[in-house]
């Protein structure tokens, strides 16, 4: 199964910078990826189980459901409806503090392919486009956290 990451060190402290990526309404303000996401079933908030509908920029279209919810270390999804040419997917953010307010931030995508005899043409293919798409993710949430409000919005509670 191919797994696509990238990591980079962002000068935030580890808790602000993991409720910065499950903040659902500031992400659509940092994520170059997401044009619109939402908790499904009632939920408001990451837990095990919790199912959240998620449409990427390009038009795809997703439902996963998180699996592991360890904050502010980890967070992780499987796919449960998505793109038929994915078997499985799985996405997941890795924190760790790295002290001083600095936090190493991995973000990584694992999957598997529907077609055995098409992997060898289509997981290159994908692999590509994932590493595009995660070097931006990751970037764009450097940026967020070190030069914009937006930790301190994910911080302040909503009216």
């Amino acid at each position: 199964m191919p797994v696509v990451e990238d990591s980079l060190t962002v000068h935030a402290p580890i808790g602000a910078l993991y409720d910065l990526t499950q903040d659902y309404y500031l992400r659509l303000e940092w994520d170059p990826f997401l044009k619109a996401l939402r908790f499904l079933d009632g939920a408001t908030a990451p837990a095990p189980g919790v199912r959240v509908w998620v449409r990427a920029k390009n038009g795809l279209a997703m439902t996963v459901e998180y699996v592991t919810v360890q904050p502010p270390e980890r967070v992780a999804v499987k796919l449960v409806k998505g793109p038929f040419f994915f078997e499985s997917f799985g996405g997941a953010w890795l924190l760790r503090d790295e002290g001083e307010g600095r936090t190493a931030v991995t973000f990584r995508y694992g999957f598997k392919t529907r077609w055995p005899w098409l992997r060898p043409l289509l997981d290159p293919a994908i692999s590509l486009v994932f590493a595009r798409d995660i070097r931006a993710r990751v970037r764009a949430l450097r940026h967020a956290a070190e030069h914009t409000d937006l930790l301190q919005r994910a911080a302040s509670p909503r009216t």
